[in-house]
C-alpha cells in the first residue's frame, strides 16, 4: 500500500498491453454522434462498455436523456467514499468524428485499433476515448492498490461533442447538485508537444461568424457584364482583407485582448517553444507581431477564415457570380467579451466601405472562453504530483488553443480547473489516420496513479 506500489502496477499494467486491449475494445464501438446511423453504437458506448467498467470500480452509474431531443445520451457516475473528503469531477467524450474509411491509408480501419511503432492508430484513440480510459484505469490501479481512493470521485461523460456538445450545458446548469466538486481534473486537447507533460487550466472560445454579400437574384453573362458590375467575390475578399492583414495580424481591434497579454500569462509561457509539425509548420512572421508561438495560441485572438465560396468552383460558368459567403472564426482568451464582437464587425466594416457586406449566423456555438490562475492550488499541487511521477517537467499553460466546456464547468459549479491534455497537434484527430502515442499514453496512466494516490493522501 505504498505510491510506489501503485506505479509499479501502473507500469506493469501498461506495459503488459492490458491498456492498448481495452483501448481496443472501446475503438470498436463506432460511436460517431456525426452518424445518425451510428446512434444505437453511442448509446452501446455508455451502456455496453463504460457503464459496466465503472460498476466493477464501485461507481454507481446513471445515464441520462439528453436535454435536447435527439442528441447524445449523458453518462454521470459517482464514487463517494466520505462526504467530508474532496471531490473531484472528471470529464470526457465518448462520441467521435464520422470515420472517414475511405481516406485512411492501407491497412488501417478507424474502427481497429493498429499499432505501428508508437502510434496506435484508430478512431477516438486521441480524441477522446484514449484520454478518458487513462483516467479510468488510473483510478482501478489506486483501488486494487489501496482498497479505496481517499478522495470522492464524479464522472461525467457525454456522448455529443462532436457536435458541439449539443445540452450539455443546460444539463450541468440542471445538474449543478449532482456534479458538485471542489475541482475538476480531467484530460482533452493536446499536449504543447508531443514529449511535454502538460496542465491546461483554461481554454480559448469559438466565435463563428459568415461574412454575406448578395448581388443580385443569378449571375449574370462574364463577357457581357464583366468589368461593369459588382463581383461579390471581390469585394468580399477586399472586406476580408480589412480584417486581418497579410500576415494575419487583426486589424480590429476590438476583437483581441484589450489590455494585451497579462504579466502572469507571459510569465507561465515564458522559454515555451511551441514545434512545427509534418502536417503544419509555424510562420514566425504569422500573427501579431511581437508575441511568441505560444502567446499568440495561448494568449491572443486569431481569425481565421474556415471556408469561402462564390459561384460554383466544382463547375465554373462564364458568369459573373450573384453572391459570395465566407464562414469565419474567432479563436478568443477570457480576456475579451464575445458579446461585443458582432458590433464591432459591423462598425468596422461600415467605416471600412462595406456596408453591404451581412454578418450573419453570429455566435459562440459550443465553448465559450475559460481560465483558472496557474497559481491556482489545486493546477500547482497535481503539477509538482505529474513531476513527481514522471521525473521531468510539466509545462502549465493558460488555455489552451482550443475549445472546452470548463466555461459551462466554471460558471455553474464554480470548480477550478485541471486539463491534462494527452493527444498532440498532429494526432489527426478529425481526419482519416488518427492515432494515439503509446509514450504519451504510458506517461498519462502513471501520471494520473500518481495524481490518485497523492489525492488520497491530502
Amino acid at each position: 500500500m505504498t505510491r510506489e506500489a501503485a506505479l509499479a502496477t501502473a507500469a506493469a499494467h501498461f506495459d503488459s498491453n492490458a491498456f492498448r486491449d481495452r483501448l481496443a475494445e472501446l475503438v470498436a464501438i463506432p460511436s460517431s454522434s456525426q452518424d445518425p446511423e451510428r446512434k444505437p453504437d453511442v448509446q452501446r458506448y455508455l451502456g455496453a462498455a463504460i457503464q459496466p467498467w465503472l460498476e466493477s470500480l464501485g461507481f454507481a452509474v446513471a445515464i441520462h436523456a439528453n436535454p435536447v431531443e435527439g442528441s447524445g445520451p449523458i453518462l454521470v457516475a459517482t464514487r463517494i467514499e466520505d462526504a467530508s473528503l474532496p471531490t473531484i469531477l472528471t470529464y470526457g467524450h465518448g462520441d467521435t468524428v464520422r470515420g472517414l474509411e475511405d481516406q485512411w491509408d492501407a491497412g488501417l480501419n478507424p474502427w481497429v485499433l493498429t499499432e505501428i511503432g508508437d502510434l496506435w492508430y484508430g478512431r477516438g484513440t486521441a480524441d477522446n476515448k484514449g484520454q478518458h480510459a487513462t483516467v479510468i484505469t488510473a483510478l482501478e490501479i489506486v483501488l486494487k492498490t489501496r482498497g479505496r481512493l481517499g478522495f470522492n470521485i464524479k464522472m461525467l461523460l457525454e456522448m455529443s461533442e462532436e457536435r458541439g456538445s449539443v445540452g450539455l450545458r443546460q444539463f450541468v446548469q440542471e445538474n449543478a447538485a449532482l456534479l458538485a466538486a471542489d475541482a475538476l481534473i480531467a484530460s482533452d486537447g493536446p499536449r504543447v508537444t508531443p514529449t511535454t507533460p502538460t496542465i491546461t487550466s483554461g481554454s480559448r472560445g469559438a466565435y463563428r461568424f459568415d461574412l454575406v454579400l448578395r448581388e443580385r437574384p443569378g449571375g449574370v453573362h462574364s463577357g457581357n457584364w464583366g468589368g461593369m458590375t459588382n463581383d461579390p467575390a471581390i469585394v468580399l475578399a477586399h472586406a476580408i482583407a480589412s480584417i486581418a492583414d497579410r500576415n494575419g495580424r487583426i486589424l480590429v481591434r476590438a476583437l483581441v485582448p484589450p489590455h494585451g497579454i497579462s504579466n502572469a500569462v507571459r510569465d507561465v509561457l515564458s522559454g515555451l517553444e511551441l514545434q512545427s509539425e509534418a502536417s503544419a509548420t509555424i510562420n514566425p512572421n504569422w500573427g501579431e507581431p511581437g508575441l511568441s508561438a505560444a502567446e499568440k495560441v495561448y494568449g491572443w485572438t486569431s481569425f481565421i477564415v474556415l471556408a469561402m465560396l462564390s459561384g460554383r468552383p466544382e463547375a465554373p460558368v462564364n458568369a459573373v457570380a450573384p453572391d459570395a459567403r465566407a464562414v469565419c472564426q474567432l479563436r478568443y482568451t477570457v480576456d475579451c467579451d464575445p458579446a461585443t464582437f458582432e458590433a464591432a464587425l459591423r462598425h468596422h466594416l461600415d467605416e471600412a466601405g462595406f456596408p453591404e457586406i451581412a454578418i450573419e449566423n453570429t455566435g459562440t456555438g459550443g465553448f465559450g472562453a475559460s481560465r483558472t490562475d496557474p497559481t491556482n492550488p489545486w493546477v500547482q499541487r497535481t503539477k509538482a504530483s505529474m513531476e513527481r511521477t514522471l521525473g521531468k517537467h510539466v509545462q502549465i499553460i493558460p488555455n489552451g488553443g482550443g475549445g472546452l466546456p470548463g466555461d459551462m464547468m466554471v460558471e455553474f459549479l464554480g470548480v477550478p480547473l485541471v486539463w491534462i491534455p494527452l493527444s498532440y497537434n498532429g494526432c489527426k484527430q478529425h481526419g482519416p489516420n488518427e492515432h494515439f502515442l503509446k509514450p504519451a499514453a504510458r506517461e498519462g496512466v502513471l501520471a494520473y496513479t500518481g495524481i490518485w494516490w497523492d489525492l488520497g493522501d491530502l
